[in-house]
């Protein structure tokens, strides 16, 4: 295989899930490419590379100074959301049910990965909270050790500034055949069970 077949197979195994042979299959794909097709592929990567960058207020990412949720008026201005990545704003954008704010912090606090509160960003949040009277925070972190973590340093944080704390509800997913289920998601299952109606 030519090298520099192989150095593209190899740069595509750098992304998330993609392994040899997938990368293989891209690495053809563009081979079959016309130029046109080609030409953008590489100005859409340029773009991304130099344009994207944090929104100054919410982390999220923008081409701009500010996101557009940032900059709306008719977004919640009480409610913000606290997520891990910006990913996760583009998740809640799609599903269009939420119109609060958001706060992207630096990951999750891990002490077995050396990664401390500090790390993540925690005091621009606090700051944004305090001066936009924010009256509720909604933590929306993945239900593993790290999301607790991190969920219960923020609440400890913003005890006793008379803001609701509340956190996405989790638990036995639709669909789900209840023996294959994991003992923590069954835990907190049971502990957020709610009333039929």
């Amino acid at each position: 295989m030519p090298d520099s077949l192989k150095n593209l197979i190899d740069s595509f195994q750098n992304f998330p899930g993609i392994g040899e042979k997938t990368a293989e299959r891209m690495a053809f794909s563009i081979l079959n490419f016309d130029d046109e097709k080609f030409s953008l592929l590489q100005e859409y990567l340029n773009l991304v590379k130099k344009e994207i960058h944090s929104c100054k207020c919410c982390n999220s990412l923008t081409d701009r100074e500010l996101c557009s949720i940032c900059e709306s008026d008719m977004r919640d201005k009480n409610t913000i959301c606290v997520v891990e990545d910006s990913k996760i704003v583009f998740l809640f954008e799609k599903l269009g049910t939420y119109n609060g704010l958001y706060h992207v912090i630096n990951g999750l606090i891990s002490p077995l990965d050396d990664v401390n509160p500090e790390d993540i960003g925690l005091d621009k949040l606090l700051n944004r909270i305090k001066k936009e009277n924010i009256k509720e925070v909604i933590l929306a972190f993945k239900p593993s050790v790290e999301g607790e973590i991190t969920a219960l340093y923020i609440k400890k944080i913003l005890d006793g500034m008379d803001i609701l704390v509340t956190r996405l509800a989790s638990g036995v997913p639709i669909g789900a055949d209840m023996e294959y289920i994991d003992a923590l998601t069954l835990e907190r299952a049971l502990e957020d069970r709610k009333e039929v109606s």
